[in-house]
């Protein structure tokens, strides 16, 4: 029996004390201690890539013994899309705990705050690994609790208020989420999502799972912050350390979309399209509009906002449009009225790809806007300018994100959103709906390359009087080391996505 993916659990949850003492003696170490346990979970997460790419099934699977009486193992897999995710959420918070090392220095109970670090790890990595739903919800809630913590310690102006508003949101619809695994639970006796998607295909009650799609999935947008459940997101990710706003934008609102990808469309819609394919069709044309609209709110407010932080943060609710529009596109062309998903592998290549992409990619973008901040004690993009001469390494690594969340060729960005349209191309020659939105997603682009050379232009380039006899500095090694790491990352899914596209391929639905 494999204990790989356990070790991913467990090493983290024994380590939180030891990470807590270690900081009470030196800040330093135990920002490496958390570094070092983000490399040992990296290094566990890639044994498992050659049994995904190379066994029939491409998944590769633990099941030890846990709640007997709800016949529940503690079941864990690992598939393309989980381990990519999950290597890219271990890849920032490697990178997140070695900024920390000059960006937390001098506040205080930093021992607390990577102490909750790590606690933080073990659901951000464990959402993606297991297939028990009550573990799934388990490390769904497990996200929240140190996520509010850090937000409101560690944050800037009214950081308890907005990590109070970001914990009443997330946890309302984690509720929905709750009701669904319960709904999904009393209609097919399974607490694993595989069992339960072949359970619900002859469920006796198919007008019920239609409210169980719905349920998660709205509980699932929430955490995406999509237009109209977006309201938590600008300002928790605002006031938020650069370090839990890299995490909270480039992971934890990704597990919003990779939880739908995985539950309300893997498990759930199958049974819904058997039983009502026009309802089926509907909901995910419903998913698309949702997604255009998320799209182009954030990107409106983003062309306006003035904040650096929000400025980023209101970018996210444009890029969690572009992935919902991407999530609704590859189960179009599923053949009504039976379980299968003929789905369109570029659809599907291209959300999963950007999911990973805007997670590097918004990770740098919010890390880089902490360096400035913690550098010029501003945030207001309006007083800022000429810092490119100042923070010539901070400038580069901002410029490389802002032109990803652009689009722009050759970083990360580029080829997810290349893919996502071929694939909203494909779908159009069996379902005419997509034209306008696609259309529209195209226009959305734009806006997204105006806002990010606002901020690249507003922020690095011109001349600034306003700093005086203020001397503006580039960041600390240890800053530069972070930037640098996931700068790196964005130029090689810009460049060479393949090994992500190998694994993402082999992903099986339905």
């Amino acid at each position: 029996m494999s204990f790989t993916l356990l070790a991913v659990f467990a090493l983290p949850a024994i380590s939180i004390p030891f990470v807590y003492l270690t900081g009470k003696k030196s800040n330093k170490a135990a920002a490496i201690f958390v570094a070092l346990i983000a490399l040992v979970i990296l290094a566990l997460l890639l044994t498992t890539v050659p049994a995904i790419l190379n066994n029939p099934g491409h998944r590769y699977v633990e099941s030890h013994a846990w709640i007997q009486i709800l016949n529940a193992d503690f079941s864990l897999f690992a598939d393309g899309m989980s381990v990519s995710i999950a290597i890219i959420s271990v890849i920032l918070i490697f990178a997140a705990a070695l900024f920390s090392i000059n960006y937390m220095e001098g506040k205080k109970n930093v021992a607390v705050y990577y102490a909750l670090l790590t606690m933080l790890s073990i659901g951000l990595v464990g959402v993606f690994i297991t297939s028990n739903l009550i573990l799934f919800y388990f490390c769904w809630e497990l996200m929240l609790v140190p996520a509010y913590f850090i937000v409101g310690n560690w944050g800037y102006r009214d950081s308890y208020k907005a990590a109070f508003k970001f914990f009443i949101f997330t946890h309302a619809g984690a509720v929905f989420v709750l009701l669904g695994i319960g709904a999904i639970y009393w209609l097919t006796g399974f607490t694993d999502m595989f069992q339960a998607q072949t359970a619900l295909l002859t469920t006796a009650f198919p007008d019920v799972v239609k409210w169980v799609l719905i349920a998660l999935t709205a509980g699932f947008a929430v955490k995406m912050a999509i237009v109209p459940v977006h309201m938590w997101l600008p300002d928790a990710h605002s006031e938020a350390p650069a370090t839990m706003s890299a995490l909270l934008s480039g992971v934890i609102i990704s597990a919003g979309a990779y939880a739908i990808l995985r539950l309300s469309l893997g498990v759930v819609f199958p049974a819904v399209n058997l039983a009502d394919p026009a309802f089926a069709l509907n909901f995910l044309h419903a998913l698309a509009i949702f997604g255009i609209i998320s799209a182009f709110f954030g990107s409106l407010i983003a062309l306006v906002e003035t904040d650096i932080k929000r400025l980023i943060a209101y970018s996210s609710i444009a890029h969690m449009g572009y992935i919902m529009f991407g999530i609704s596109l590859f189960p179009s062309n599923a053949v009504a009225g039976t379980a299968v998903l003929v789905v369109s592998t570029t659809a599907i290549a291209g959300t999963i790809l950007h999911i990973l992409s805007h997670a590097v990619s918004k990770g740098l973008f919010f890390l880089s806007a902490g360096a400035v901040m913690h550098q010029t004690e501003t945030r207001d993009i309006r007083e800022m300018g000429g810092l490119a001469g100042k923070m010539p390494f901070t400038a580069v690594s901002a410029t490389i994100a802002a032109l990803s969340i652009a689009g722009a060729p050759p970083f990360a960005c580029f080829i997810s959103e290349v893919l996502i349209f071929i694939g909203a191309f494909q779908v159009m020659a069996t379902d005419s709906f997509y034209i306008l939105p696609t259309v529209l997603m195209l226009v959305a682009t734009v806006l997204s390359l105006a806002y990010s050379l606002r901020f690249t232009s507003r922020v690095f380039l011109g001349s600034n009087k306003n700093w005086g006899e203020k001397k503006i500095v580039e960041v600390p090694k240890y800053m530069k080391i972070a930037l640098a790491i996931v700068v790196v990352m964005v130029i090689i899914i810009g460049i060479y996505p393949t090994p992500f596209l190998n694994l993402i391929q082999t992903v099986q639905f339905g």
